[in-house]
């Protein structure tokens, strides 16, 4: 590893990262794969928000909750596992794959490729210029010959709020790390974090409230799949509330309640508040005035991930503010590494669209699952999304519970499928599905979305029988009837 402190003064590189989570281990990756020197730079854990507050931990923590409800719907199995979780194991298990709060593993992997990392706060003071403040102060410039990938990430927004400094309210990251279960929960917000965490800490013993200023959960997939994960967090015992913000936060003694206030008047007095509103980009302290950016702004960016305006800096995952999630911003940095390495070799790029340089999927072929019980997951475009786009579509629905699979999956087995149809092109544009154990089943819907594949060949792909994946003949043959 590179100590940024004790180093000379200024050190060149073909390419320079900052932000050492999935994104930029990526791009340090698939530049160092094409031969150029790479330098990451990290403030705080290489491996980056998904590894230690939101994938990984969260992902750990749901797990049980979600097999023990399925275990709950399986005759013969059900009466063994009616008891409570165990809260410690599951925590013990949430420490152990958030390896600790401990980035040894993810240094050396990065240290592997060849790339050197350097600890600290990395900023823009100029055009392919990076200077890191060590840790102890001290001051190191990198320079990059051809690149700057920015790959900060975003952080959660807690709502400015009278008494919210005092209520000292949970965001994902003390969500997704907190050592015990709070005995009353209150939860802002209704997406992914909102419905995912209240998931967690319903079942691990916390008297749930969700506040949602909207009409619904998961707003922006499909309205079924609001509806049914609803149903199922208030049948385990949360309590839902729509149409209400909050307008105040008290908690006059440190370790006492908490109690928020609404807008309707209503007072909720809770041990714990988690604010899962919204996500902004941590571009705050990055030094973008000094090339003539905003601070604190979403950076904009091509097809290739390359910043507006720039022929050297990139923005990618969600600084970029192209899709917030893991995975799509890990194929991004696939993507922007290409470009890097196709630019610096002075190879001509693909940047059509699916091209080897372009980040087409981002536009209509994300995929997303929301580990709730019951699972929600899509790719592309939800009915209102391609409506509103100008394409003449059909939706296509079918119950889950009426494929065999899903019956020998469980009983009493709940869920429901959507296939958006592009009526001119007979493709399918997007896909939802909702339902326990149908997160694995995504990945068939985002190659038919993502390939374009004709209805005509879809008939060709004759799912195994009996699993849920039967339901793609089911949607095929409502289409061909309707």
């Amino acid at each position: 590893m590179t100590d940024a402190g004790k180093n000379s003064e200024s050190s060149a590189y073909d390419v320079v990262v900052i932000g050492a989570g999935p994104v930029g281990e990526n791009v340090a990756d698939r530049a160092r794969a094409a031969g150029l020197s790479t330098a990451v730079v990290e403030s705080e854990l290489v491996g980056g928000e998904c590894s230690y507050w939101a994938c990984m931990p969260s992902k750990a923590l749901l797990r049980p909750v979600v097999a023990r409800a399925d275990a709950r719907r399986v005759p013969g199995l059900s009466a063994a596992v009616q008891g409570p979780l165990d809260v410690e194991a599951v925590l013990a298990h949430r420490d152990e794959e958030a390896s600790h709060w401990k980035d040894d593993g993810q240094v050396a992997w990065l240290e592997s490729v060849g790339a050197d990392v350097h600890r600290g706060t990395g900023r823009l003071t100029g055009p392919r210029e990076v200077t890191v403040t060590a840790p102890d102060g001290t001051e190191h410039r990198l320079t990059a010959r051809h690149a700057v990938a920015v790959c900060t990430g975003s952080r959660a927004v807690v709502p400015s709020l009278p008494g919210v400094e005092e209520a000292r309210p949970w965001t994902s990251r003390e969500a997704t790390s907190a050592k015990e279960a709070p005995g009353r929960l209150v939860i802002v917000g209704g997406g992914v974090v909102g419905v995912e965490m209240a998931t967690v800490w319903q079942a691990l013993g916390s008297e749930v409230t969700l506040l949602i200023r909207g009409s619904g959960l998961l707003p922006k997939m499909e309205p079924f799949a609001g509806e049914l994960v609803a149903d199922a967090l208030t049948e385990a015992g949360a309590r839902i509330r729509t149409g209400v913000s909050v307008t105040a936060l008290r908690r006059p003694a440190p370790d006492g309640p908490v109690t928020v206030e609404l807008d309707d008047g209503d007072r909720i007095e809770a041990d714990e508040i988690l604010f899962a509103t919204g996500r902004a980009p941590r571009t705050d302290d990055l030094g973008l005035e000094t090339i003539g950016l905003e601070p604190g702004s979403w950076l904009t960016v091509d097809d290739s991930c390359r910043v507006e305006g720039t022929d050297w800096l990139y923005a990618v995952g969600d600084v970029n503010h192209r899709a917030l999630l893991t995975h799509q911003g890990k194929y991004q940095a696939r993507i922007a590494g290409a470009a890097i390495a196709a630019r610096t070799g002075k190879t001509p790029l693909e940047t059509a669209p699916w091209g080897a340089h372009a980040a087409t999927a981002d536009h209509g072929a994300v995929p997303q699952v929301v580990f709730t019980d019951p699972e929600a997951a899509s790719v592309g475009l939800t009915l209102a999304e391609a409506e509103r786009a100008g394409h003449r579509v059909r939706a296509v629905d079918h119950d889950l519970a009426a494929v065999a699979g899903s019956g020998l999956y469980a009983d009493g087995y709940r869920g429901r499928a959507r296939m958006i149809v592009d009526l001119d092109r007979e493709i399918l544009l997007g896909v939802t599905f909702v339902g326990p154990g149908i997160g694995e089943l995504l990945h068939s819907a985002t190659i038919a979305v993502a390939g374009e594949v004709p209805i005509a060949r879809l008939w060709h792909a004759v799912p195994a029988y009996p699993t849920i994946s039967e339901v793609w003949l089911r949607l095929l043959e409502a289409y061909r009837q309707g």
